[in-house]
């Protein structure tokens, strides 16, 4: 299938699971997921009414940034280096991956330095796997603090990248925690912290995901194919 049919048919999806809960389709937003894919495949996928597009790797997003001329808006979602921040100052809408105070001091002082602000998500590692970055649970709440007073970032949400589970339906339960835990923040009533956005599902698995909450899923393979 084309990306243009491979987009339909996950819109459709994302349209029949929010009937499912009874949920308004315009509250969960698709990010294409176009890591490792080249320009023209974003190209074709803007063509197609796909404005919003997800990226990982800093070198890559920062060539493909220059090629693509459709309007569209970029998240970052991949783990990010201290060190590459400059390289997305101003390029990017929203990072999804923010799991250490640190890397949001950079953020903050890179956004600093062209006078603008970006919107973070604060990363969860809910399943405490070694393999993959995000704040363990009992972390977030302090980092969230911490991070409030940055004057260049603007917390709107978290994000998670649960194990991976051959049935979807066994993801269901980290979704739901990391939507209780958006709720836990919420009640905290922490000044210049919103929890509106939850970052959460991917291909396999991003229809539970709405089911529970979600407001971004970010969608790779069955919208570009598999990755080589």
């Amino acid at each position: 299938m084309s990306i243009v049919e491979n987009l339909a048919w996950v819109r459709e999806r994302m349209e029949i699971a929010c009937r499912r809960c009874g949920r308004n389709l315009e509250e969960v937003r698709l990010v294409a997921v176009s890591k490792t894919k080249p320009a023209a495949a974003i190209e074709e996928a803007a063509a197609a009414g796909q404005n919003l597009f997800g990226e990982s790797y800093v070198q890559e997003f920062i060539d493909k940034e220059k090629e693509v001329r459709a309007a569209v808006a970029w998240h970052f979602v991949g783990a990010l280096q201290t060190n590459k921040v400059k390289y997305l100052a101003g390029k990017v809408a929203m990072i999804h991956s923010v799991d250490r105070l640190h890397l949001a001091e950079e953020l903050s002082r890179q956004w600093g330095k062209i006078g603008q602000s970006v919107e973070i998500l604060i990363q969860v590692n809910l399943g405490r796997e070694a393999t993959k970055a995000g704040a363990a649970e009992e972390e977030v709440e302090a980092l969230a603090r911490a991070v409030a007073f940055l004057p260049h970032l603007k917390i709107r949400g978290l994000m998670a990248l649960p194990p991976y589970c051959d049935d979807a339906e066994d993801v269901r339960p980290f979704f739901r925690e990391l939507r209780r835990l958006a709720g836990y923040l919420t009640t905290l009533s922490i000044p210049g912290v919103e929890m509106k956005e939850l970052s959460m599902g991917m291909t396999h698995d991003f229809e539970p995901a709405i089911e529970e909450g979600a407001t971004l899923i970010r969608v790779g393979t069955a919208i570009f194919g598999e990755r080589h």
